[in-house]
């Protein structure tokens, strides 16, 4: 079909040339749509009719190509501003001018270059393209894709008007921005505002977690600490996604990966990452989208094994470093019958954890008495500012002893404040007992400033009877302290296959002591005040002894009870760990500890019986001089043999253990016991360590940000273990 020219008025006819077969069409400045059709007429369209919304604009206007045979020259027609017009006043049609009287036939075009589409271009490419040039309207039709502001509109029908900006899409169409993916049968779009809606709409949500972990740690160590954080096979599931094609791996005894690639937290679920979705109807805008009846899923497989249903869902940006959904009137359904109705009635899912259950299981028996239940609460729900306060009754204890009403609660709340992409504060405060007159030993405290510094952090601390535990030394409070600490992430040395971390520090530190020689002879406690300054760096190389290959990632194989395929391997990490300590009073403590390590997993976790099992074990030899005047960080144990193991027994059913033991003593540290339930979409996992009396009930859904007794060991228990002298941070 030939091209129908729109009429031009002659006094603003210029020449240019221009490549051989160019159609530009140009709206006012840095607004310009560029046409690639194969064929074009004219045709009525459903858009025309429409009330333009920003009639004070200038006018579009064309270039237009000249016949296939004339030299590369064009008609280039400049924008025309036109007076303001009331919104019921039509917009007259130019006065119509002779097209050419050979205009060429299916001539391919190009989209013109060197512009971006975040500036404002629109570039339109498709099978067949028609223009009414008496309603300034386009359809394109066949594999249509539309470009503009960074988004991709694609789909089997588009028309766009060009007085108003309105665009109507239909015929699978599929909207996407970045990571976000929106999909449906008919899309309404208004370019300049940037909104519109979509029906039966469907696609998938992703938001990553934060870029950079400013965890406190050394995360180059590789023993496994005495407060491990996931059971073993959360750990080896983490160790296998570092094994890497040139036959290093990277190992994850006592933590798991986070964002930034070095261990930190265990989090074998729990992170928000890609999500599926479907609603009757969804309204987007710049900052995201809002829907009604929407079902969101983890789960790659239809009919999803577990969904989140709500009334309502709401997707927005909050800040450059944080986006949230917003879901009321929320259940889950479990293999499309089981339906539990959460309590909450606005669950967010953001790169925070969050609690989703009414409530969370523990057992504490040194601060909370036994059995505790506790339910968290966000203060700040429409804040970016993530205050939680967790209200605590401590059930055991009101059954032994109600003499004491405020005895029987405790409350836990805390702060994560992301003050600028770089800088973030947190804080907790930890109550219990609400018996006010007892404060001095029921509540516990602490607040963090961190600011990355290139890769680097300073973290500038205090804190108020710090919980710590110290291997054989048992629980150790610090009652105060008060210093900076700078540290820097996993640093790989080269092609070496090694990787080094390493922290320095000052703290003004107020602990107990069993040095009599440090204490007054006539004193309230046990306690002294010193100046403390530590600096701590580790090095580890780790080795593949053997990598087998994971089971296809369909529903029935390598991801029938694992969110991700199971590949076996076994593998061999060595470190050196150095500490030196020196103290305000002239003492000091060193330390040189090296570690040999041995993990892997076999199977596949993908039949009814026996088809998967975890293993670790770790020896670490310390060599050490002088001794701390404090108990906290007093080295007393050289020689560790950790081992743990997760087996499957049936199904989803997994049980397994963690120690640590003191070779020399022949004293037992600390053992953890497990019992999990492990699905492919969420996991349920039971866990109790009678060494220190500590236990939770965890649960967590996989690709979520729900999670509990998995990022913190125990639930509510607020315990940091020490290792080697240092202090490894639980944020």
């Amino acid at each position: 079909m030939p091209y129908s020219v729109p009429p031009v008025p002659p006094a603003i006819v210029q020449s240019a040339p221009v490549a051989k077969s160019n159609l530009a069409v140009k709206p006012a400045p840095q607004k310009i749509l560029a046409i690639e059709p194969q064929t074009a007429s004219h045709r009525a369209d459903d858009l025309a009719g429409t009330e333009p919304i920003f009639a004070s604009e200038p006018e579009w206007s064309f270039a237009v190509p000249p016949e296939a045979d004339t030299p590369a020259s064009v008609t280039q027609i400049s924008p025309t501003p036109s007076a303001p017009l009331p919104t019921s006043t039509p917009v007259p049609a130019p006065t119509p001018t002779p097209a050419p009287s050979n205009p060429p036939t299916n001539p391919p075009l190009n989209i013109p270059t060197g512009r971006l589409t975040s500036e404002g271009i629109l570039e339109l490419k498709a099978d067949r393209q028609e223009y009414d040039q008496l309603r300034q309207v386009f359809t394109a039709e066949g594999r249509v894709s539309l470009r503009f502001r960074g988004a991709l509109l694609t789909g089997d029908r588009l028309q766009v008007n060009l007085v108003n900006r309105l665009t109507v899409a239909e015929g699978n169409v599929t909207l996407t921005r970045g990571d976000q993916i929106l999909r449906g049968q008919r899309f309404r779009y208004n370019l300049i505002q940037e909104e519109g809606t979509v029906e039966q709409a469907s696609g998938e949500i992703f938001i990553p977690t934060a870029g950079t972990d400013l965890n406190p740690n050394l995360p180059t160590n590789i023993t496994a600490g005495v407060v491990p954080v996931g059971s073993v096979g959360d750990r080896a599931l983490a160790t296998q996604n570092n094994v890497s094609q040139a036959g290093g791996i990277r190992l994850v005894v006592g933590s798991q990966q986070n964002a930034s690639g070095s261990p930190a937290a265990a989090q074998a679920g729990g992170s928000v990452r890609r999500l599926r979705f479907e609603a009757a109807q969804i309204e987007f805008y710049p900052e995201g989208f809002q829907a009604n009846n929407i079902r969101i899923t983890n789960d790659p497989f239809s009919p999803p094994e577990l969904e989140l249903r709500a009334d309502r869902a709401v997707l927005r940006r909050v800040s450059p470093l944080r986006d949230e959904i917003r879901t009321t009137r929320n259940r889950l359904v479990f293999d499309q019958g089981f339906t539990l109705p959460l309590p909450s009635r606005t669950i967010v899912l953001d790169r925070n954890q969050r609690a989703p259950l009414l409530f969370d299981f523990g057992y504490d028996a040194q601060d909370r008495g036994g059995f505790f239940v506790q339910r968290e609460l966000n203060v700040l729900p429409q804040s970016p500012i993530n205050f939680t306060i967790t209200p605590q009754f401590f059930v055991q204890r009101a059954l032994e002893d109600r003499s004491n009403i405020a005895n029987l609660f405790g409350l836990r709340s805390r702060l994560s404040a992301q003050v600028t992409p770089r800088t973030i504060v947190r804080g907790e405060g930890v109550f219990t007992s609400l018996d006010l007159s007892r404060f001095e030993n029921t509540f516990r405290g602490s607040l963090r400033a961190q600011q990355l510094i290139g890769t680097h952090t300073l973290s500038l601390e205090a804190s108020y009877r710090n919980r710590l535990f110290n291997n054989s030394l048992g629980f150790q409070d610090v009652q105060s302290s008060i210093g900076a600490l700078f540290f820097s992430p996993a640093i790989p040395l080269g092609n070496t296959g090694i990787n080094l971390s390493y922290q320095v520090g000052y703290q003004y530190v107020n602990a107990d002591t069993d040095r009599p020689d440090l204490l007054a002879p006539i004193r309230a406690n046990n306690r002294i005040s010193l100046g403390r300054f530590q600096a701590s760096a580790a090095i580890n190389r780790g080795f593949n002894l053997w990598q087998g290959t994971a089971l296809p990632a369909t529903r029935e194989q390598g991801l029938r009870f694992s969110p991700t395929p199971i590949r076996p391997f076994v593998g061999v990490g060595v470190g050196i760990t150095g500490v030196t300590t020196s103290y305000s009073n002239g003492d000091s403590q060193n330390s040189v500890s090296g570690a040999v390590s041995l993990i892997g997993q076999f199977g596949h976790f993908s039949r009814d019986f026996l088809d998967y099992t975890a293993f670790n074990i770790t020896y670490s030899q310390a060599i050490r001089a002088g001794l701390s005047p404090f108990l906290f960080d007093r080295i007393a144990d050289d020689r560790i043999l950790y081992a743990g193991i997760t087996q499957q027994l049936y199904g989803p059913i997994r049980i397994g253990f963690q120690t640590a033991y003191n070779i020399q003593t022949g004293r037992e540290i600390s053992t953890d016991y497990f019992l999990e339930y492990k699905r492919r979409t969420y996991g349920v996992s039971l866990r109790y360590n009678p060494v220190q009396q500590l236990g939770s009930i965890g649960f967590e859904i996989s690709d979520f940000n729900w999670t509990r007794g998995s990022v913190e060991p125990f639930a509510g228990s607020g315990v940091i273990p020490v290792d080697g002298g240092v202090i490894r941070s639980p944020q």
